[in-house]
C-alpha cells in the first residue's frame, strides 16, 4: 500500500530545499552560548522577554555542567570566568550561583535573584562543553527496516522537488531555525503526528547538538534504513519519540546498548538512562543499569557518580548484579552521594535508600567499626541505621537454621551482589599462550589458578574454607587433557572441590564469570557457570559487544548463598 501511493512522487526530479523562517517565541530560562563555537562561549539567559549574562561569582563546575546538560551536551570540561568571551549586553540576570549539578536547568539553581546583582559585563561567565570527543570510538551500526522500500525514496528526501510540508526545527537558544521540506504523504504514515491533508507545516523543539541529525532521521522516514552511532543515538531516539517511530526507538535502544563500553566516562549512560526515563523506554533503562551495575565499582570513583538522580540511585541500590569489592563500599559511596546532593535529598528518601543496602552481607569486622562511624546516614536515621548493624550481627552470629523463617520475609537483603574482593575472586590475564600437557608445565600454565575462599561470608563460617579451582582453555587439546569435551572458544572451567560438599544442604555456590579490557577495566559481559563450565559467546552474540578482543581478563567470582 505504502509503495502504490507514493510510486507516482518516485518519477518526480528533485533538488534540496532547506529554508530558514523568522525567530519563534523564546522559552523562559532557556539558555545559549555566545562564541565562535556551539560547545563554548559566554552563558546567557533568557528570562523576561531578552537575554542576559550570568555573573562569575560562584561560578564553578557544577553550575557549568547544568547549563552543557541544558543544551543537550552529556557534560561540562570547564568553566571560563571573567568575560573570556567578551563583554555581552543587556541585563545581568544571575549572580552568586550555587549549583548541586543535578538540576535540568540553570533557573533551578539558587542565585540572588533575577538582575539582582553587583557585577559589571567584564565578570560574564562561560563554559567548555563536552562535546563526545573522548568517546574512544564511533563505530557505527546500521539500522534497515525497508522491506523492499524503494532506494528512490532516499533521492525524492534528498532532492526535495514536490515536497509540500515543512518540517522547522527549533532550539530555543537560536536565533534561526533549521526547515526542511518534506512530502506530507511520508508524513501521513505515522499517525501519532496526526497529519491531515490541510497541515502544511510541523515545528519539533530539540536541542543544537541534535540538528545535524535530523536530516538523517527524516531520509529514514522514507527509506526506514539510518546508520546510527553513539554520538548519534540520543538524538535519533529524541526524534523517533517525538515522531511515534516506535520501531526505530526500539531499534536505536538495542543498538544503544551495543555502544555502551564505548564511553568509559559514564557521561552518556546516564544521560541515556535519564532520557529512558522521560520517555518511559523500560527497555533502554534496563540496559543502561545493567551496563552500570556491572561498572559499579568504576562509576563509584568517578566525577559522574554525584550527579546522578535519585530514582536512578534508587534502581542501582535494589539490583543484584552490582560488581564492587563489597558490601561496604557501597554505603560509603551513597553516603558520600548524600552528602553531595545536601538539601536535594529529603530524609524520606535518604531512609529510602539505606534500606536498600544489605547489611547482611557487610564483613562482620567492617560492621563493628561502623557502629563507632559519626557519617550523615548514622547520625540522620540512627534507629535505621542501628537497626541494619543488629541484623547483620545476628546474620554472623546465629545458624542458618535459627533464622531461616525470618530470611524468607527479608527479600532480597540477604542475597549477594557481585563481590569481587581478593578473599572472594580470582583473575586470569593470559589468554594467548598454549601450554603443552606435562607436569613440567603445570606450574607455569597461567590459565590455572588455585585459591580458597571461606565456605560463606557469615563469621560462622569463615574459617572454615573451600578450594577452587579455576581454569581457562583455549584449545580441544587443552579441554582433552583435562578429560573435558570442549566444542566452542575460549571456555572457562570452575570447580570447587574439599570441604565444599559438606555445605550442600547449606549453601549453595552461584558463581559468575566476568570479563573485563585489561586496561579500561571495564566490564562487557557477565555470566554463570553450568556444571561448572562457562563457555564464552562469540562478539555477535554477546549482550554486549566486546571492546578489547585480544586484551581483556577472566574473573572468577566466588557468591555462596544460604539455600
Amino acid at each position: 500500500i505504502i509503495m502504490y501511493l507514493l510510486w507516482p512522487l518516485l518519477f518526480l526530479h528533485v533538488s534540496a530545499q532547506h529554508l530558514t523562517l523568522l525567530k519563534q517565541p523564546k522559552q523562559e530560562g532557556s539558555v545559549r552560548l555566545v562564541g565562535d563555537l556551539p560547545s563554548s562561549g559566554r552563558v546567557e539567559v533568557y528570562h523576561d522577554g531578552q537575554w542576559g549574562t550570568v555573573c562569575d561569582d560562584g561560578w564553578e563546575l557544577a553550575e557549568a555542567q547544568v547549563v552543557c546538560r541544558q543544551l543537550g551536551f552529556p557534560g561540562a570540561i570547564s568553566v571560563t570566568p571573567g568575560g573570556q568571551y567578551g563583554e555581552g549586553s543587556g541585563p545581568i540576570w544571575l549572580d552568586d550561583m550555587n549549583c548541586k549539578g543535578s538540576e535540568s536547568s540553570l533557573s533551578e539553581c539558587s542565585f540572588k535573584g533575577w538582575g539582582v546583582t553587583d557585577c559589571s559585563h567584564k565578570e560574564d561567565a562561560g563554559v567548555v562543553c563536552e562535546t563526545g570527543k573522548n568517546i574512544t570510538s564511533n563505530r557505527q551500526f546500521s539500522v534497515d527496516n525497508s522491506l523492499g522500500l524503494s532506494d528512490d525514496l532516499g533521492l525524492l528526501f534528498d532532492s526535495g522537488d514536490g515536497c509540500d510540508f515543512r518540517v522547522n526545527v527549533q532550539d530555543v537558544s537560536e536565533e534561526q531555525e533549521l526547515t526542511f521540506c518534506v512530502h506530507s504523504i511520508i508524513l501521513m504514515i505515522y499517525p501519532e503526528l496526526n497529519i491531515t491533508n490541510d497541515s502544511r507545516n510541523l515545528a519539533v523543539n530539540v536541542s543544537q547538538t541534535c540538528h545535524p541529525h535530523v536530516s538523517a532521521f527524516l531520509r529514514y522516514l522514507y527509506t526506514r534504513q539510518i546508520d546510527v552511532s553513539i554520538t548519534s543515538a540520543q538524538c535519533l531516539h529524541q526524534l523517533a519519540f517525538i515522531f511515534g517511530v516506535r520501531k526505530l526507538m526500539e531499534d536505536v535502544g538495542r543498538v544503544f546498548t551495543l555502544l555502551l563500553p564505548e564511553d568509559n566516562t559514564f557521561l552518556t549512560q546516564v544521560s541515556m538512562y535519564e532520557y529512558g526515563v522521560r520517555t518511559g523506554d523500560l527497555v533502554l533503562q534496563e540496559n543502561v543499569l545493567q551496563y552500570l551495575s556491572w561498572n559499579c565499582e568504576y562509576l563509584i570513583s568517578s566525577p559522574v557518580w554525584s550527579t546522578i538522580s535519585f530514582h536512578m540511585m534508587d534502581a542501582l541500590l535494589q539490583r543484584s548484579d552490582l560488581i564492587l569489592r563489597d558490601e561496604a563500599l557501597l554505603l560509603e559511596a551513597l553516603e558520600r552521594w548524600i552528602q553531595d546532593k545536601g538539601d536535594e535529598i529529603s530524609s524520606d528518601q535518604q531512609a529510602s535508600l539505606l534500606n536498600h543496602i544489605r547489611f547482611l552481607l557487610i564483613p562482620v569486622d567492617k560492621l563493628y567499626e561502623m557502629q563507632f562511624s559519626s557519617s550523615v546516614l548514622h547520625q540522620n536515621h540512627e534507629k535505621l541505621y542501628l537497626t541494619g548493624l543488629l541484623r547483620g550481627f545476628q546474620f554472623n552470629a546465629l545458624l542458618f537454621s535459627k533464622i531461616r523463617n525470618q530470611m524468607e520475609n527479608m527479600s532480597s537483603e540477604y542475597l549477594s551482589r557481585i563481590y569481587t574482593g581478593d578473599e572472594w575472586s580470582v583473575i586470569i590475564n593470559d589468554t594467548t599462550v598454549n601450554y603443552p600437557y606435562h607436569h613440567y608445565y603445570y606450574g607455569q600454565n597461567n590459565r590455572i589458578q588455585t585459591f580458597s575462599t571461606p565456605a560463606h561470608p557469615c563469621a560462622l563460617y569463615r574459617e572454615q574454607k573451600v578450594q577452587w579451582q579455576a581454569q581457562v582453555f583455549l584449545s580441544a587439546q587443552e579441554c582433552s587433557n583435562y578429560g573435558i569435551s570442549c566444542t566452542s572458544f575460549p571456555v572457562a572451567r570452575f570447580v570447587g572441590y574439599g570441604n565444599q560438599e559438606r555445605y550442600t544442604s547449606t549453601i549453595r555456590y552461584s558463581n559468575r564469570l566476568i570479563l573485563s579490557c585489561k586496561y579500561e577495566n571495564n566490564v562487557f559481559h557477565v555470566q554463570d557457570f553450568k556444571n561448572s563450565m562457562a563457555v564464552v559467546p562469540n562478539n555477535s552474540s554477546m549482550d554486549l559487544p566486546n571492546p578489547c578482543p585480544d586484551d581483556y581478563s577472566f574473573r572468577f567470582v566466588v557468591r555462596p548463598e544460604y539455600i
